[in-house]
């Protein structure tokens, strides 16, 4: 009901606990169910700690100088575990944990998060917790550990990083904390949603009658962690869910292989190892012996290049949810698709919802769709028109048919790209040490450059990308993915980093040079002045700007130069 939220302590909520409530309200004063009548929309149990509380925290600590001075990100977590939270948050944290048996997902809310005027999406820590523990005090003690760390993760190199680059002041930024009823499904040792996702009001890469107002949605099994982070997962269009955007073979390259799982046997968390303390990394092979593949996957047949919808026969499989998109199992594209229109409305701007899917059917057969989040996207969709016909093809350095960013860019003289020569996607980490080097440099002399790789820049999986996190390449006004022989290019949107690129409007392109008319003239990159080479990396000038045009209607992009 409309109390599915609650409040721990006073404050702001910050920016994903106002997105929850406001969501919450509209689920329950909106009748979704005219539109939609066989599936159940709801957000999970949600409690939100205040602002007020990480208020109390920094003072009554002392922490504020020393924040101030401490830079070791390790340091400050540490330190930050000693702290203690008011008695008041204690008593509250050890009622709700009584009442909640599935695990819990312990998210930043701070004010600058998915604000409209910059998101800060994926730059503060979530941590996801088994809550299986049979001692409460140990299960209350992992909770206040993750609310602390929480607390922590304004301090991060990524999150100064990010809020330097973007002329934010750091002691400005105060700290929510959501705690939330993991979604899911309890299989052995394991615990995840049948499905997760996000879904954009705007679609910055569409395909075939597709239109950029009609939205997408990128699904996975497990985990939504896994779709936010950039990783291999389905990609379609709410309107038309039974159009499939690539080839069977490209399907395959593509499909989903791994997924995330809260594991339930760390009872026991040691939670200075990361967001992905209490999570299992498994096989996509795990939720078939689950019992979960049955609606979401197909076999692939090699010899005849098809794709049979189901896992009734013997063959690789493709995540690609056919069961439920193509025969409507549940109505799962026509819920995207209303949820992103109600909402989008409400709020008067396009949007992103973080979304996870229960297939258990209830006593009126219906599943559940849960809201998580929702965030505005800023994108400048405003209208710029390239017409190649009045540019020489003699000047044209890079054609992008798949490209996001709206408008002209001047004053670049610097390009930084891969030598495809030397590309080896074993060593994708070592390329993230570099250009985060270089982009130092570039910071440090004020010079906009352009970011040449390929694969999926700000991936997780480093064997489809270079895993860079957003202020590793801040200085970066136009960044191009490109595809190589045996790599495969599916664009990023979706992800956290792709959110952030697009709310500041920078240049995004997609060169899949095999399948489109989009191409890179990489003989007049080789031919200009090279100020730096590292083992991946090229760093070339031009004598002049090179110029930027983006068409956001057309979806194309071009970069010229004059000699």
């Amino acid at each position: 009901d409309e109390t599915n939220i609650v409040s721990l302590s006073d404050g702001s909520l910050g920016g994903k606990g106002r997105g929850l409530a406001f969501i919450n309200t509209l689920i329950y004063n909106y009748n979704f169910n005219k539109h939609i009548p066989d599936i159940n929309i709801q957000t999970p149990i949600t409690s939100v700690i205040g602002t007020d509380e990480f208020e109390y925290f920094m003072d009554r600590n002392q922490f504020r100088d020393f924040v101030a001075h401490e830079m070791d990100y390790e340091i400050i977590k540490r330190r930050f575990l000693q702290g203690q939270l008011t008695e008041t948050l204690l008593k509250r944290l050890k009622i709700i944990l009584r009442k909640i048996n599935n695990p819990i997902a312990i998210r930043s809310s701070g004010l600058f998060e998915d604000s409209l005027v910059q998101p800060f999406a994926g730059i503060f820590e979530t941590y996801l917790l088994p809550n299986n523990h049979p001692d409460l005090g140990v299960r209350l003690d992992q909770a206040m550990n993750a609310i602390k760390l929480v607390f922590a993760s304004i301090y991060s190199p990524v999150a100064r990083g990010y809020i330097e680059a973007v002329n934010y002041k750091l002691d400005e930024e105060k700290m929510a904390v959501i705690l939330q009823e993991a979604v899911g499904n309890k299989y052995g040792d394991h615990f995840y949603p049948h499905i997760s996702g996000v879904a954009q009001s705007y679609n910055y890469y569409p395909f075939a009658h597709m239109k950029p107002e009609e939205g997408f949605a990128v699904t996975a099994v497990g985990l939504g962690k896994y779709v936010v982070e950039g990783e291999k997962a389905y990609r379609f269009s709410p309107q038309y869910p039974s159009t499939e955007i690539n080839s069977p073979k490209d399907q395959f390259l593509n499909s989903q292989t791994k997924f995330f799982a809260i594991d339930l046997k760390k009872k026991n968390l040691d939670l200075l190892e990361g967001d992905t303390a209490g999570l299992a990394y498994l096989d996509i092979d795990d939720a078939e012996i689950h019992g979960n593949l049955r609606h979401c996957a197909s076999v692939y047949d090699a010899d005849n290049n098809l794709i049979y919808p189901g896992i009734n026969r013997s063959g690789p499989r493709i995540v690609n949810f056919s069961n439920i998109l193509k025969y409507n199992y549940i109505p799962l594209a026509k819920t995207i698709d209303t949820v992103l229109d109600v909402v989008k409305e409400a709020m008067g701007s396009p949007i992103e919802i973080e979304f996870a899917v229960d297939l258990n059917k209830d006593e009126n057969n219906n599943a559940t769709f849960y809201l998580l989040q929702i965030k505005p996207m800023i994108g400048n969709i405003q209208d710029y028109s390239v017409d190649m016909k009045k540019i020489k093809e003699e000047e044209i350095l890079m054609y992008a048919e798949k490209g996001m960013g709206n408008g002209k860019i001047k004053k670049i003289v610097d390009i930084i790209y891969v030598d495809n020569q030397k590309f080896d996607k074993n060593k994708t980490l070592q390329m993230v040490e570099e250009i985060e080097q270089l982009n130092k440099k570039m910071c440090a002399e004020k010079r906009p450059y352009i970011l040449i790789g390929p694969g999926r820049w700000g991936t997780r999986d480093r064997f489809i990308g270079i895993p860079v996190r957003w202020p590793q390449i801040s200085n970066a006004k136009v960044i191009i993915e490109t595809s190589l022989d045996d790599f495969p290019l599916d664009a990023s949107s979706g992800s956290h980093f792709f959110h952030n690129v697009t709310s500041m409007n920078v240049g995004y392109f997609s060169i899949n040079q095999e399948q489109s008319g989009s191409f890179i003239n990489w003989g007049k990159l080789d031919q200009q002045k090279l100020i730096q080479t590292t083992k991946h990396f090229k760093h070339i000038r031009f004598k002049t700007p090179v110029e930027v045009k983006m068409d956001g209607k057309k979806q194309i992009s071009v970069i010229t130069f004059k000699e």
